[in-house]
């Protein structure tokens, strides 16, 4: 693979750079991702750019704690495989990561040459190493020899998916649930393609089962298979079954017609395009006055998606500025340079009536930052005399989500806590109760059933960390 000769000053002689885009007409129209892959040369040459500091920053910063800077090394010298085999001993999907993750607010945001240099592309690195190592043939490397264990795994996303991982390089055989009939969770059925091609997901399930991990899709726990089945049949079981339940705004007009929650909008869409069988509607917004309500990576979705189905406009309101906005600030840029219209420090205070149950717009209210929160973060107070209203035909509502535990997993008396459904494990599920295990003795759990909605780079981690401590327990 190409390499390039090693520079220590390549960060002030080269600039940072990303991978091209694809033209602005081919992003609205087309259902693929939006960045051209790098050129062997300019990957090596921008992974030159670390400065592979003693105390990597961007380390600490990545929730799975990836060795970046050794992989970068490695694809610099243009050892792609050696730097692939890396990347997996820390990462169990880094090919997803490294298109989705918010880099910028993580291993990117923490790179010593952000400040007035331009970061790694730290991200387009990761993607490039996986993509390149996958179309030359590598795959992980299985090396223990079976213990005649075996895990169920409810939830095949990137959580469920982690801990099959780790358990299978242990020796110990992972069987993965999952009601759909594809793998990936929210990677396969709510992330769109303009960020992740649902080829990526495929080419994984692939590499998984031949690693060993045997998926049993189309299957729902509590209605094909019970959880008192699993329990009995398996060693373990892990849950993984994420976050679905859509918050609310609290604010007349939530229920007219017109008004979707975001991941319907974004599941129904997705399956319009690949058929899955996903139950979820088609939501259409051709030539509709769309108006997004939120500011995280949900709401970028929405809005990115309803420009290639056509919207007529799309705004975004945000009762924050944009500083303060959750999402990744990557994919602001991207929406912005598709057209997407963002009215910052406005907060509705109603979706409006057309008379005959219909939505025809969102009544909002200027604000102001006040002063920080016990979380730290500043709230926001809204300005007497500041309403306006914004025109829509459709409005999709992009809040967060609360965790989503199964109702088989309350009644078999799994502590939970209340309000918000996260799964509690480790010391809040109970005394004695190892890291990631629930309240039920050979239970665990991880990712957003625990955290609520989350990160997918921290789904990842905590697959894999509740994998370790199933393995922990048989000493």
């Amino acid at each position: 693979m190409s390499s390039v000769k090693h520079d220590e000053f390549r960060f002030l002689n080269t600039d940072r750079i990303e991978p091209e885009k694809f033209s602005l007409d081919e992003r609205r129209s087309e259902q693929r991702e939006i960045y051209r892959d790098f050129a062997a040369g300019a990957a090596a040459e921008q992974a030159d750019r670390c400065l592979a500091c003693g105390n990597p920053y961007c380390e600490w910063e990545c929730p799975v704690h990836n060795y970046i800077p050794d992989w970068l090394g490695l694809l610099a010298k243009g050892n792609v495989l050696a730097a692939a085999e890396l990347c997996h001993t820390t990462n169990s999907l880094p090919e997803v990561c490294g298109r989705i993750c918010p880099q910028d607010r993580l291993c990117e945001g923490a790179c010593t040459l952000n400040y007035g240099f331009g970061a790694v592309t730290i991200g387009a690195a990761e993607r490039y190493i996986t993509d390149t190592a996958f179309a030359l043939g590598w795959r992980p490397r299985i090396e223990t020899a079976p213990t005649g264990r075996r895990v169920a795994i409810v939830g095949a996303g990137p959580a469920g998916l982690s801990c099959a991982d780790v358990l299978v390089r242990a020796g110990v055989a992972p069987v993965v649930y999952d009601r759909y009939p594809e793998i990936g969770g929210l990677l396969t059925f709510g992330i769109p393609e303009f960020k992740l091609e649902k080829r990526v997901m495929h080419q994984r399930r692939a590499i998984f089962a031949d690693m060993g991990i045997e998926f049993r899709l189309g299957v729902e726990v509590g209605v094909d298979v019970g959880f008192d089945e699993l329990r009995s049949h398996y060693d373990a079981v892990f849950i993984g079954t994420g976050a679905y339940d859509a918050l609310r705004g609290s604010f007349p007009g939530e229920d007219l017609a017109g008004v979707y929650p975001a991941l319907d909008f974004l599941i129904g869409n997705i399956e319009r395009v690949h058929g899955y069988g996903h139950p979820a509607p088609f939501i259409g917004v051709r030539d509709a006055r769309v108006v997004v309500l939120g500011g995280g990576d949900t709401a970028m979705d929405c809005n990115r998606t309803s420009v290639r189905h056509g919207a007529r406009s799309v705004k975004c309101i945000y009762r924050r500025d944009a500083e303060n906005m959750p999402g990744s600030q990557r994919e602001v840029v991207n929406a912005v340079e598709e057209g997407v219209e963002f009215l910052y420090q406005r907060a509705p205070l109603e979706i409006l009536d057309s008379g005959d149950g219909r939505a025809v717009g969102v009544r909002t209210i200027a604000t102001r930052l006040g002063e920080p929160g016990a979380d730290g973060r500043r709230g926001i107070e809204t300005i007497p005399g500041s309403e306006e209203v914004v025109e829509a035909d459709i409005v999709l509502i992009a809040f967060g989500f609360n965790a989503s535990p199964p109702d088989w997993l309350d009644r078999a008396g799994a502590a939970l806590e209340q309000p918000g459904r996260r799964v509690l494990v480790g010391a809040q599920a109970g005394p004695g109760a190892a890291d990631f295990q629930t309240s039920l003795p050979g239970v665990f759990a991880g990712g957003d059933a625990v955290l609520g909605a989350d990160l997918v780079v921290t789904a990842v981690w905590q697959g894999r960390q509740a994998a370790e401590s199933i393995l922990a327990q048989w000493g």
